[in-house]
């Protein structure tokens, strides 16, 4: 078993607790794990990315091959774009629909949806519209997480393991909050799944 992620978004989106959710999450499975450097973090709203490698075995690169991809998980519909190439021929995209406008350019909506839809595997949720519901719009990292959770490789419950490691230190109704957030998100992919 293995799996390559690749994480996209914008600084300030959550990329990192993700992340750090799904390392956790690995680690609970007794899983190798190898991620690289995350990118563009220096200024919030500036583009950010990852590669996550998870494996029973040792893993010698944490680098993903183009075409190698299982799984984008995009916190952002146009990030997740740039990373397409990334993509295997039976990977799944799972992708935010809210835009993040940082650039004066920011393409089209409708046109950046219609690309995401060409791709046959996907799963693309208005997370930020259901953070706002539950009362927790920061949680919509961990809802994109909750939709990508069923091509993961991962025990659900070993995500809801690294989802307490990860916020225990901010009490309890923090952990709960993001454990209903990933709960929606997985419910989400379930019902719409293609």
């Amino acid at each position: 078993m293995k799996t390559d992620i690749i994480l996209a978004g914008v600084g300030g989106q959550g990329i990192v607790t993700i992340g750090a959710t799904v390392g956790m999450a690995a680690l609970h499975n007794n899983l190798y794990l190898k991620q690289s450097e995350v990118h563009g973090m220096s200024q919030r709203g500036g583009a950010v990315q990852s590669h996550l490698r998870i494996s029973e075995k040792p893993i010698a690169s944490d680098l993903i091959p183009e075409g190698m991809a299982d799984v984008i998980i995009s916190v952002e519909p146009m990030e997740s774009l740039r990373y397409i190439p990334f993509l295997s021929k039976n990977g799944w995209l799972v992708t935010n629909t809210t835009p993040f406008i940082n650039i004066p350019n920011y393409p089209d909506l409708e046109m950046i949806m219609e690309r995401i839809k060409a791709m046959g595997n996907y799963i693309a949720l208005d997370a930020d519209a259901m953070a706002k519901e539950i009362k927790s719009p920061r949680s919509s990292n961990i809802i994109v997480l909750g939709a990508a959770s069923p091509f993961l490789n991962i025990s659900y419950d070993k995500l809801e393991d690294g989802i307490r490691s990860i916020f225990e230190r901010k009490g309890e109704d923090i952990v709960n909050l993001n454990l209903k957030a990933l709960q929606i998100g997985k419910q989400f992919t379930e019902m719409n799944r293609n």
